[in-house]
């Protein structure tokens, strides 16, 4: 039996009670660059969604243009309200 090791990180982290665990699992799995890059997407979002523009963002962050503009992209494309949500509250 194949099983898709994504679903199976998705479960896994479904299951998880606690931050920690998330942590350590996204540390085990992520390089620091790694991990510094998806809180920088969140960062992006959050700056996008104020109004900021995306040559403001990349001065700001020290990202490249084409960063921001995934991440546009990726906001166009999914709905991240609830990230945002999160995010902000814990800000």
């Amino acid at each position: 039996m194949t099983t898709d090791p994504y679903q199976s990180l998705l479960t896994h982290l479904t299951n998880c009670t606690d931050s920690e665990d998330i942590d350590k699992l996204l540390s085990a799995l992520l390089t620091n660059k790694e991990q510094h890059d998806i809180a920088n997407r969140i960062r992006i979002f959050d700056l996008l969604e104020q109004g900021v523009t995306q040559r403001e963002i990349s001065e700001q962050l020290g990202v490249g243009i084409a960063t921001v503009s995934r991440g546009a992209r990726a906001m166009q494309s999914h709905d991240v309200s609830a990230l945002l949500a999160t995010h902000r509250a814990r800000s």
